[in-house]
Order: C-alpha cells, then sequence, then structure tokens
C-alpha cells in the first residue's frame, strides 16, 4: 500500500513520549533498533487518505472526523496483509503513557528509501496526519523540509 503526503511540523511533543525506555524497547522489536526521539508528520493527500483511515479502523482508531467519501471508501481497502503491531501503554509515577498501533513500512524522498514505521496512537486528533517513527532523523536523513511530498509504501 502506498501514502503519499507533504511533511508538516507537529506540536513538538512527541520527544517526550520516544524517549520513554519502555517505548524504545519496543520500537526496537519494530524497527530492529531503537527509534529518533521524535515522529515525522505526513499530510496525507487526498486520494490515499482512504488507504490511511482503512489501517487506522484495522488499529481500533475511529475516524468520525474524515470526509464521508474517504470514509466510505475506507470500507472497501483490503488491509488484512499488513500487521498492526501493538505498542504497550504504561503507567509511570501517577502519568499514564497511552499505547499505540505500528505498521512497517518504508519512507522514501528524492530517491533515498529508509526503513520505518506508521505509528498511530490510541488517543490522536490526527484524522489525516501520519506519524513515522524510524531510527534515523528523517529529516536529515532523506534532506526534507516542510512542504516536500514523500511516499510512504507499508509493508505486508
Amino acid at each position: 500500500m502506498q501514502l503519499n503526503g507533504i511533511v508538516s511540523s507537529g506540536l513538538g511533543r512527541a520527544h517526550v513520549f520516544m524517549s520513554q525506555p519502555h517505548y524504545q524497547e519496543q520500537f526496537r522489536s519494530i524497527l530492529g533498533t531503537t527509534a529518533w526521539p521524535g515522529t515525522l508528520n505526513i499530510t496525507v493527500e487526498q486520494e490515499h487518505l482512504m488507504h490511511y483511515i482503512a489501517l487506522r479502523n484495522k488499529a481500533g482508531i475511529e475516524t468520525p472526523d474524515a470526509d464521508a467519501s474517504s470514509l466510505k471508501g475506507a470500507q472497501h481497502v483490503n488491509v488484512d496483509e499488513f500487521d498492526a503491531l501493538r505498542v504497550r501503554g504504561f503507567l509511570r509515577d501517577g502519568v499514564s503513557f497511552g499505547g499505540a498501533t505500528a505498521y512497517r513500512a518504508k519512507i522514501s524522498s528524492k530517491e533515498v528509501a529508509v526503513d520505518c514505521a506508521i505509528l498511530i496512537p490510541d488517543l490522536t486528533r490526527h484524522v489525516d496526519v501520519v506519524e513515522v517513527i524510524s531510527g534515523p532523523f528523517l529529516r536529515e536523513r532523506l534532506s526534507i523540509e516542510d512542504g516536500d511530498v514523500v511516499t510512504l509504501h507499508v509493508e505486508a
């Protein structure tokens, strides 16, 4: 499955979650390495949104704010072949860190491809934004900045 999108800035808070040892242990099993302590946000292009919504649905995340055509189209996208990898949440010092679902993928731009994973947090306000994790700092490795187009290939 292919998802095209545009690099965008997030809220700058992912590093608080990404740096937690409990998550990093799980990211190692998903990525084969620890993850860069942050996520890359990709705003999914409209024609690929139904595919992303289908992955969200498989992860158990409802998408009530999506447009009707994307929601209807997602019902017809077969995502059975993609492994939904569970990232368990935890409680530390009275603070709850939520769970997520990950899908292995490759992200590419300008002839360069990097192994990564799409991370769909259990609690997210994003409807059309994919959060991407990987071992290397993707903005640097892919020489990308806000507004650049990238391609995600979700792996079966």
